[in-house]
């Protein structure tokens, strides 16, 4: 009788589960994308077919099938699967899990694996307690988290696991999974007289964005809503009804995730390869996701240095008054701004000679032995070695230094330009490229270096 009340049960909760749980793939053919790491000759296809799974943590967007590839991978594997959220796992349920564990693999010779759901919520006190015997062997960790592990997840966590990003499906890689979920007979929608448009299958692929559970969800909502208002017609689901069914995109960005990190190198790098159209995209991406403006201005002020710096000198000032404006004003209109600056900034001439200047400076700073200021480049007032008469603006800048050297007080000079070592060694950090305003200060650079060995003292 106990029997039969929980096939019951079993049975109930199965008759509630939604299209995306129901056709979660069984066996690693009918998973869908990740030919990256699941192809032929792939690592994590090769980890399985050696049956050498040791910690993993899986990390992507959304509906890339993270849980349902730890499930395939201790299917295959032939281990216990035990399901928990890192974030609702106490210490106690930990210690159970690995009693069990070792119980299991003693009496039966069977192993397990510990799947943790957002893997990143897991604390340090959980960690200590399970990762002796994850580091043992006694438990196989595979974690899930839509973050970036490098930067979410404890690095005794990550130095232990063999990471594998989820990519977003393709649409080709959607539409085989809507097909699938139509035909199948026995889990999805294979006994209705069905027809989908291929209009339909597109607006899903796209507007899924390669997020398979919102796909088959939205199949969901198109069939039974049609089913209800067609009785036992045929249904058909069209472009309308497939636009009807998923709403509004869901934009694949948070603010601390890789949406987070990839969306805005993707836009600088965009703005630095001169391509405003592309930037144009990735702005608009990021304020429709609800990325902070400022955030994008603070980000197009260190562009305006690091990739453009004097071959426009104007870029800087565009981004500062940027800065400033979306500050006083806010969005939307602070869109506006930011599209004029990325505008300018796109199509302004590039250099990052000031960029690379000051960091071959600060690397000799780091690395070299230091420079000592030459004697007579010190400040008189506070290395006084000399009763010759102050210069003219009173601080002695024309003092007569040891050595029988003296400072030479540049506007004395022809042109203003001495042959005074201002270093006292031989260096050239900044070297002006030959595009926009820098043409001109390299010019300029070229003409001062020659005068200033032309006048160098022997």
């Amino acid at each position: 009788m106990a029997d039969l009340w929980a096939s019951k049960r079993d049975e109930a909760r199965k008759g509630v589960e939604p299209l995306a749980v129901r056709m979660r793939p069984r066996t690693l053919d009918e998973f869908a994308g990740q030919e990256h790491i699941l192809g032929e000759g792939k690592l994590l296809r090769r980890m399985l077919k050696a049956d050498a799974i040791t910690s993993i943590i899986l990390h992507g967007p959304p509906g890339t099938g993270k849980t349902t590839l730890a499930e395939l991978i201790a299917h295959h594997s032939k281990r216990h699967f035990e399901r928990e959220n890192a974030s609702q796992i106490g210490v106690k349920r930990i210690r159970e899990i690995i009693d069990a564990a070792a119980e299991r693999l003693e009496s039966r010779k069977v192993r397990t694996i510990l799947f943790l759901d957002e893997i990143h919520r897991f604390s340090k006190a959980q960690q200590d307690v399970l990762l002796p015997d994850v580091e043992r062997g006694l438990i196989t960790l595979i974690g899930a988290t839509t973050e970036n592990p490098l930067f979410s997840v404890n690095s005794a966590l990550v130095s232990r696991s063999t990471l594998f990003r989820l990519e977003p499906l393709s649409p080709d890689a959607i539409m085989n999974v809507i097909r699938r979920a139509a035909g199948n007979k026995e889990r999805g929608y294979g006994l209705l007289s069905l027809q989908i448009t291929d209009e339909a299958l597109v607006v899903w692929a796209t507007k899924s964005d390669g997020d398979a559970r919102r796909a088959l969800t939205a199949l969901e909502v198109a069939v039974l809503s049609a089913v209800e208002a067609s009785g036992t017609a045929p249904i058909l689901v069209d472009r309308a009804a497939a636009e009807d069914s998923i709403q509004q995109k869901a934009a694949v960005y948070d603010g601390t995730g890789d949406g987070h990190y990839d969306q805005i190198s993707a836009f600088i790098k965009s703005i630095r390869g001169s391509d405003p159209d592309a930037a144009m995209y990735w702005l608009a991406s990021m304020l429709e996701a609800g990325e902070d403006p400022r955030f994008i201005a603070r980000r197009l002020a260190i562009l305006a240095s690091e990739d453009i710096g004097n071959a426009d000198p104007r870029g800087i000032m565009v981004a500062a008054a940027c800065y400033e404006i979306i500050e006083r004003i806010g969005m939307p209109e602070a869109r506006i701004t930011l599209a004029q600056t990325v505008a300018y900034l796109a199509l302004a001439p590039k250099s990052n000679a000031s960029y690379l200047a000051v960091d071959a400076a600060i690397a000799d700073v780091r690395e070299g032995r230091s420079i000592a200021v030459p004697i007579y480049l010190r400040d008189p007032n506070s290395s006084p070695v000399s009763d010759a008469p102050s210069s003219k603006n009173g601080v002695g800048d024309r003092t007569k230094q040891a050595g029988g050297q003296s400072y030479e007080y540049s506007h004395d000079a022809q042109g203003s330009v001495t042959g005074q070592d201002y270093l006292g060694v031989d260096r050239e950090y900044y070297n002006p490229l030959d595009v926009g305003h820098e043409r001109a200060m390299k010019e300029r650079l070229a003409e001062i270096r020659k005068l200033r060995t032309q006048r160098r003292s022997p």
